[in-house]
């Protein structure tokens, strides 16, 4: 097999991040909570602690994916003050590791 030289970038290559700013995205698994509602609260709370975090982080894309799983036996409510607490969290941890690494 030969090897092939890369192009260098030309300006009609589009950016993967266009926007100079710090991009946020979050995955929930589908296994770690069944419930859309569930997932979609997850998020919410995700998002609203990077929001507190950006200044901190460096201008770059972001994908955030939690480590545990969050099952309706432990948290029967998505909108419980526990389900928020716990996300909340792990996603501080999380950011704070994503801040000193920046």
């Amino acid at each position: 097999m030969n090897a092939q030289t890369v192009p260098s970038k030309t300006h009609d290559t589009p950016d993967l991040f266009p926007v100079q700013d710090v991009w946020v995205g979050a995955m929930v698994p589908k296994r770690w909570a069944k419930r859309a509602v569930t997932r979609n609260a997850i998020k919410r709370q995700i998002y609203t602690v990077s929001a507190d975090f950006s200044p901190r982080l460096s201008r770059s894309g972001w994908v955030i994916r939690l480590r545990r799983d969050f099952s309706r036996k432990e948290f029967v409510s998505a909108s419980s003050e526990a389900l928020k607490q716990a996300v909340r969290s792990e996603v501080q941890a999380l950011m704070q590791t994503g801040a000193e690494a920046a």
